[in-house]
């Protein structure tokens, strides 16, 4: 009997070590994907490339924010923008090249789980926080919260 519980701990044992770095890569793959998602996105609005937006936020997003004029120390509510209204603002908002070439992008992840994750983008416009999901294995944004730069003192 001795030898079978060792037997059973040594096997669970061999397990954990083959199964431990197949977990760990795909959190690392998942870490990343979310991560692309949110590049898609901000890359897709800096470089009027639509597709990006089309590939990396679900058809049923919400964003929701708050505006802040330069001169204001106000934040207004910003409407509601659907996923349709997100790619329409990708295919014009840097169409002139107004965007500055060190414009910020920085990606910060939060957590990620198995389904849901969340991440951070400051951005030329402001500050995103990101609500993801895996669809179909694919992660995807689905909710955003953002807001103007705060006032710099």
């Amino acid at each position: 009997m001795k030898n079978k519980i060792l037997l059973a701990i040594a096997g669970l044992a061999i397990v954990g070590l083959i199964a431990t770095p197949f977990f760990a890569a795909q959190a690392n793959a998942d870490k990343e994907a979310v991560r692309l998602a949110v590049l898609d996105y901000v890359e897709g609005v800096y470089n009027v490339q639509p597709e990006r937006i089309e590939r990396s936020v679900h058809p049923k997003l919400t964003k929701l924010g708050f505006y802040r004029p330069p001169a204001d120390a106000v934040y207004r509510p910003a409407s509601v923008m659907t996923f349709d209204q997100l790619v329409q603002l990708s295919k014009t908002w840097n169409k002139e090249g107004k965007l500055r070439k060190d414009a910020p992008k920085e990606i910060t992840i939060y957590e990620v789980q198995d389904q849901t994750a969340t991440a951070k983008l400051v951005a030329e416009w402001g500050t995103d926080y990101f609500h993801l999901a895996k669809f179909d294995g694919k992660w995807m944004i689905i909710n955003v919260l953002w807001q103007s730069p705060p006032k710099k003192n």
